[in-house]
């Protein structure tokens, strides 16, 4: 009894020290280095960026050369369009082509997703604003909607009753126009915090795309037709104030499309696969490029100027993964594994083992021997204690060590 006592009180203590312990290591470590802000510029046809430096911020471009404030601010006239306005500085065309204040302030935009975004759980009930209630600001809807195998259902929320009438126009609308129940995806942007809405676009279950809003209490339905071959798995609706697309969709193979308003056409962004599930994206865009980023999870960093145009790609630069610092290295002589509860790719509370390191186990077995022989006994009998003494005695080492050198 007090031999398994011993193993729970280790195992415990290893458990606790297996979380704590690495995450003050980090702590202590501090993070990596950012790799700098970097955004194509239209003016000189070349990627330019932010950079910390010994006096300052430095401001530099892919030749290498350097530039003042000001200068830098030029270079990007939509991104400091504001800066340029207040300075008298904001120019009169760029590439030839007339520009106004108004035209950086309706076809500027930023776009980010993220995949703890992504990957996030979601509801099963959505509000539908009225997109023209005559209104400067939107106003939230007095029910939701569902959509199952059985078709669209409104809920009042006041009374949790369903709304047959609404329920059956909608849903008779939606089958008129070719939509099979139930949906597949549903995306939209249900806040109020935004300049107009354009309601949810939504796959049904044969992978076709729909378009759904309110129009004056009435459904608004409109079948997207898509190029061959393109499945919409994830679908980003970006109600941007110039209201120059309707959304971004990125189909079963990675490859990442514009669906422009008007036409409701598909392009096709020339960029390599991305799997938002996985990889950041950013999106920094005016009337004449985008600058795109996909972001991977070791680190490295893809920058795309993309034509505003043609969505077809003009230049790229990319920044590699970060060197391990020496800490990092060493962690992975110390650590056998870590234990987390969150992770960047999801908002889930779980226990997670990663970061399993064989050299670090190794590292262990000779321990447990050298215990075992200075004890003398035998080491299979001493096996799972030694185990439990080794992670909680080298956990408590590295956490006297980072103790010592806070002090």
């Amino acid at each position: 009894m007090i031999r398994l006592s011993k193993i729970l009180l280790f195992g415990l203590a290893a458990f606790l020290a297996s979380w704590v312990v690495p995450w003050a290591y980090g702590l202590a470590e501090g993070g990596r280095d950012f790799s700098p802000f970097t955004l194509y510029s239209s003016v000189s046809g070349n990627f330019v960026w932010l950079e910390s430096s010994e006096r300052g911020v430095a401001r530099r471009d892919a030749t290498g050369r350097s530039f003042t404030d000001k200068q830098f601010d030029s270079l990007l006239p939509f991104f400091y369009y504001r800066q340029l306005v207040a300075d008298g500085r904001f120019p009169d065309s760029i590439r030839g082509i007339p520009v106004t204040p108004r035209t950086a302030q309706n076809g500027t935009f930023m776009f980010r997703s993220s995949p703890r975004q992504v990957n996030a759980d979601r509801p099963a009930i959505y509000p539908l604003l009225e997109s023209m209630s005559g209104r400067v600001d939107l106003e939230s809807p007095s029910d939701v909607f569902r959509i199952d195998r059985h078709g669209i259902t409104f809920i009042d929320c006041a009374t949790n009753s369903t709304e047959e009438e609404k329920s059956a126009t909608f849903g008779e609308t939606m089958r008129r126009k070719g939509f099979v129940f139930p949906a597949r995806t549903i995306a939209g942007n249900p806040t109020v915090r935004k300049e107009y809405d354009e309601g949810f676009f939504i796959t049904d279950s044969t992978g076709r795309l729909f378009h759904l809003k309110q129009t004056v209490g009435r459904p608004f339905v409109r079948s997207v037709e898509l190029p061959e071959g393109i499945e919409p798995v994830h679908i980003f609706v970006t109600e941007f104030r110039g209201r120059q697309y309707f959304a971004f969709l990125v189909d079963a193979s990675g490859g990442f499309h514009v669906l422009t308003t008007g036409d409701y056409a598909t392009h096709r962004v020339d960029v390599p696969p991305v799997d938002p599930t996985r990889q950041g994206i950013m999106i920094v865009g005016n009337p004449f490029d985008w600058t795109l980023k996909i972001s991977d999870p070791d680190g490295a960093e893809h920058l795309y100027a993309i034509d505003g145009t043609t969505f077809g790609r003009i230049a790229e630069m990319h920044y590699p993964t970060p060197e391990p610092t020496a800490l990092e290295q060493a962690a992975r002589y110390l650590f056998p594994f870590r234990l987390t509860f969150t992770s960047r790719f999801d908002n889930e509370v779980r226990p997670r083992l990663s970061d399993f390191s064989p050299w670090a186990l190794i590292l262990g077995a000779v321990l447990a021997v050298v215990y075992c022989t200075i004890r003398r006994q035998n080491p299979v009998r001493l096996a799972v204690p030694c185990l439990f003494i080794f992670l909680f005695g080298l956990y408590g080492f590295i956490s006297l060590m980072l103790f010592a050198k806070q002090k």
